[in-house]
């Protein structure tokens, strides 16, 4: 699987300033594209963002923005504003190599915080799409490579439908609010979407991008690190009906799959997730599944009650359902421990029990 680090905002920063640089001596008083800022303010905006992400990373701000800002007073021409951009795309790709891959940062959106991929894909949107803004202001084209686009929509536009082919650059514009695709209402409104992760006492559930979905299907990592047996065959499973529900445009990562990752050695033990969003009555079901070695350690339990209390918090969610196979006693404890009852058999054929889990 490609990564998604420093590389990407290089390579995101470096293309933006070859194009910008060759305009800089046109006026940059004038609005930036659709925004209502002249395109010298948007290219502050780039700086800004790269090293306010920068900050939040490698002062593992855990609550709020850390409290400081740059000041542009000293860039006398677009051409020291571009200097500052590439300084800031400088810093923050060290930065973000430099990151553990567990430590998370404060974020406001959606689900307060971001890991060193999360803020590399949004600070690589930061730089595309405002790039694009000021070009469109300058009248000089410019594009970005399907690849860079594609690290993007996979990472945190999760909810977005994938168009067909390579055009993912097209998609990422309409995700943004800035273009239009065929047979898809024009956006006044978008946001991106890092992966949650729900805490719990000796683990961290870990959402898993359409991405890192689309690895483990083919046989890869999905960007963690397993013991020994890991991955189980039902976490790549699972897996492709994260990439399924992606591709459709159904997927949403609260209601999607997470990998269970021991805190004390950052391994990923199994996975645990929903087969969806909660149907018309309220109800979603849920499953896992942990590699052997894993097994018999209270793993499962802890997860299964984490994710459940965190689910049963939502307004749209009645109850949690689950099916066990009645000769697996061990996943019958499980989902007791947590919490679950017994209902009854699945299609009364007496082969599987059916459990829920109301708030």
């Amino acid at each position: 699987m490609r990564a998604m680090g420093g590389d990407q905002v290089e390579e995101a920063v470096t293309t933006a300033l070859a194009v910008l640089r060759a305009a800089a001596d046109r006026d940059w008083g004038v609005r930036a594209g659709r925004l209502e800022w002249s395109c010298r303010r948007t290219a502050e905006h780039i700086a800004s963002d790269l090293i306010t992400y920068a900050g939040q990373l490698a002062g593992r701000a855990a609550d709020r923005y850390v409290p400081f800002d740059i000041g542009f007073d000293e860039c006398e021409t677009p051409q020291d504003v571009l200097q500052v951009v590439g300084t800031a795309g400088a810093l923050f790709a060290a930065t973000v190599r430099t990151t553990p891959r567990e430590v998370r940062a404060f974020h406001p959106y959606p689900f307060r915080s971001a890991d060193r991929e999360g803020f590399a894909a949004m600070a690589v949107t930061e730089v595309l799409v405002h790039t694009h803004d000021v070009a469109q202001g300058l009248g000089i084209a410019y594009e970005p490579s399907a690849a860079l686009c594609a690290d993007v929509l996979t990472r945190i536009f999760p909810h977005v439908r994938p168009e067909p082919g390579p055009d993912h650059w097209r998609t990422l514009l309409w995700a943004t609010g800035r273009g239009e695709l065929p047979g898809r209402a024009p956006l006044t409104d978008w946001h991106w979407s890092s992966n949650l992760v729900v805490p719990a006492e000796r683990l961290t559930l870990q959402g898993v991008t359409p991405a890192a979905a689309a690895d483990l299907c083919a046989g890869g990592t999905g960007g963690f690190v397993w013991i020994e047996d890991g991955p189980f065959q039902g976490t790549r499973d699972a897996a492709g009906m994260v990439v399924k529900g992606y591709e459709a445009g159904v997927h949403r990562p609260e209601w999607g799959m997470f990998v269970l990752v021991r805190q004390e050695d950052g391994r990923a033990l199994g996975a645990i997730g929903f087969h969806g969003p909660p149907d018309e009555e309220g109800r979603a079901e849920v499953g896992y599944d942990l590699t052997a070695s894993a097994r018999g350690n209270g793993y499962a339990t802890e997860a299964l009650r984490a994710l459940a209390a965190l689910a049963l918090a939502r307004e749209d969610l009645t109850y949690l359902f689950a099916t066990v196979d009645r000769a697996n006693s061990a996943s019958q404890g499980v989902v007791s421990r947590a919490g679950f009852t017994r209902v009854g058999t699945l299609d009364g054929d007496g082969e599987q029990y059916a459990y829920e889990l109301r708030g």
